[in-house]
């Protein structure tokens, strides 16, 4: 059994591992610029739809998927299925963790 301090660990480790891809980190970069848009009924304020990535990205459907996947384990973003569409939204308080611990070093 794991005590608190390493799954601690293990899970810091998991954040650097994903911020390790100039791609999720720009991801990152677009879910926190997410702000309400005038007349927007698709999604909450502080979401973005994986189809606007990929859009934004240039990136295919499933790329994007793959990517999201190893960013909601790491715990940088959380996910909310509508229907066919997944809205994404990043976790600002794992990345101020993951800051805080790079700043003890």
């Amino acid at each position: 059994m794991k005590t608190i301090g390493q799954r601690r660990h293990t899970d810091l480790d998991a954040v650097f591992k994903a911020l390790a891809s100039e791609q999720r980190r720009e991801i990152l970069r677009i879910l926190s610029d997410a702000t309400p848009d005038a007349g927007k009924t698709c999604c909450a304020p502080d979401e973005v739809c994986g189809c606007r990535l990929s859009e934004r990205l240039g990136l295919v459907p499933s790329t994007i998927s793959h990517h999201m996947s190893i960013l909601r384990a790491a715990g940088l973003v959380t996910a909310r299925r509508d229907g066919q569409w997944v809205y994404y939204t990043l976790r600002r308080e794992v990345l101020e963790a993951a800051a805080e611990e790079l700043q003890r070093l």
